[in-house]
């Protein structure tokens, strides 16, 4: 039986990380597992709370917030499994969940990483993701299969490879991890899993999504609102992701349809609906990836 880490991130919300930790108690039946929950620079230290409330379970503390990708690097590097499973504080875990993708992993050695079926936790019968579609470099779009549809079991045959992991719940071999390498701390938030997709795919492994296991997802189905910071993070991360996985001629088009088509385009919204605001947080996307040009490999976040 392979071991299991499952790595959890927290930031700010200890009592969610309470309800993960319970629900993977009540529901868990996979024996062989580790659980380790990363503080990720909370204003309130959680984790003498912790220790003494959940003796099992391995917890580690930065005293900073390193975005997604440098918070689980940390439990990724504490890790011991076989396999890590990647999974959002504000998640819901179902029962044979682990077991079902450890399934998939072991019975196929050319894949790397896997997803599960997630649900809106406050819409139960409602899917949040069923896999992606694949990346068109050229524009940086792509889709989210299934993403507010009534689950009426319309996806429930596929097992098989897709665009990409979903970052609320992801299974990742430790081999696969080993030849592609950690998160690039570099995103800090939004692309993150993408990045990492493609480059487990670059490593010689397939990415698949399981819709035999499923999990729950507390991520509100109004989460994408604009705000200031991931108007910011979302173009800024666009143009990373487009530099560190696109073919040299899918970058050229990329930059040029990204500087005459989208950025017109968003200030004339901006202006439009007096969202001034929005209009700096874009230069300042644009200018990072300028200013930071040289180095879309960097591990480190600057921002």
């Amino acid at each position: 039986m392979k071991k299991v880490s499952i790595v959890t991130v927290n930031f700010n919300h200890s009592h969610v990380t309470d309800e993960l930790l319970a629900s993977i108690a009540a529901k868990n039946t996979y024996a062989n597992l580790e659980i380790i929950v990363v503080d990720n620079g909370s204003k309130i230290n959680p984790v003498p709370v912790w220790i003494t409330r959940y003796p099992n379970v391995q917890f580690i503390r930065s005293e900073e917030n390193l975005g997604f990708a440098g918070g689980n690097n940390l439990g990724i590097k504490a890790a011991s499994g076989d396999y890590l499973f990647l999974v959002n504080n504000d998640t819901e875990f179902t029962e044979r969940l682990v077991e079902t993708l450890v399934e998939t992993l072991d019975k196929n050695p050319n894949v790397g990483m896997v997803s599960p079926k997630i649900r809106y936790f406050d819409k139960p019968d409602m899917l949040q993701y069923a896999g992606y579609t694949p990346m068109d470099y050229f524009t940086a779009r792509n889709s989210c299969i299934g993403q507010f549809e009534t689950d009426n079991g319309q996806y429930d045959k596929v097992t098989g490879a897709t665009g990409f992991a979903h970052g609320a719940a992801m299974m990742v071999k430790r081999e696969a991890i080993d030849k592609a390498g950690l998160m690039a701390e570099n995103f800090f938030l939004y692309y993150e899993e993408m990045d990492w997709s493609d480059h487990i795919k670059h490593a010689g492994y397939e990415v698949w999504v399981n819709m035999q296991a499923l999990i729950y997802h507390k991520e509100s189905i109004s989460v994408g609102k604009k705000s200031l910071l991931k108007e910011y993070f979302m173009n800024r991360n666009r143009i990373l992701y487009t530099r560190r996985n696109a073919s040299t001629f899918q970058k050229l088009f990329f930059y040029a349809y990204f500087m005459l088509v989208v950025t017109p385009r968003n200030i004339f919204f901006y202006l439009k609906n007096r969202e001034f605001g929005f209009i700096r947080q874009l230069i300042r996307a644009i200018w990072w990836n300028i200013s930071n040009s040289r180095d879309s490999s960097y591990l480190g976040f600057k921002n």
